[in-house]
């Protein structure tokens, strides 16, 4: 069953490749706990089939990054990216994408929260395994407060634009 609005985000360990050493962090990947990550914080989180894939390189991650002045003006504390990859891919891809200090690249490489929220993609017979769909949303204090779910494939409603407008 899909996460829906009103629900909790559920606990989950993902992973995000650390750069620069520093608060209690060494460089190379780094676990959290969903639950602890996201306590006390207002986040936007997308996420997206795969790393390095096509529509998420050049239209997702983007959108994200040059609206991450606007998220912050409206309240966003963090924006994090999530995808089914681990971290060293997902820390790759951000430097590819320049997302520092914007965006956190998260890896879901077992795909646990993605699988616990039920926005899990079957792209097997694509040759990619299992992946997440195509999503975005407003995470205030663990409680879905906006969700929005590309179904087929698409890349209609999960932009960045539309989640900023959607938070007023």
């Amino acid at each position: 069953m899909t996460i829906t609005i009103g629900e909790r985000l559920p606990d989950a360990t993902l992973q995000e490749f650390i750069e620069i050493e520093g608060n209690d962090c060494s460089i190379g990947p780094k676990s959290f706990h969903v639950e602890e990550a996201i306590r006390g914080k207002k986040l936007a989180i997308f996420g997206l089939p795969g790393a390095f894939t096509p529509t998420c390189s050049a239209k997702h991650v983007p959108g994200y990054i040059e609206h991450h002045d606007a998220f912050k003006a409206k309240g966003i504390d963090e924006i994090w990216c999530i995808s089914v990859n681990d971290a060293f891919v997902m820390g790759a891809w951000g430097r590819d994408q320049h997302t520092g200090g914007k965006v956190h690249m998260m890896g879901d490489g077992s795909g646990d929260l993605t699988k616990k929220m039920g926005l899990e993609l079957d792209l097997t017979a694509r040759g990619m395994g299992i992946r997440s769909q195509r999503y975005s949303m407003v995470v205030d204090d663990g409680v879905v407060k906006q969700l929005n779910v590309d179904m087929g494939g698409k890349f209609e409603i999960s932009d960045a634009a539309t989640l900023l407008k959607q938070l007023g």
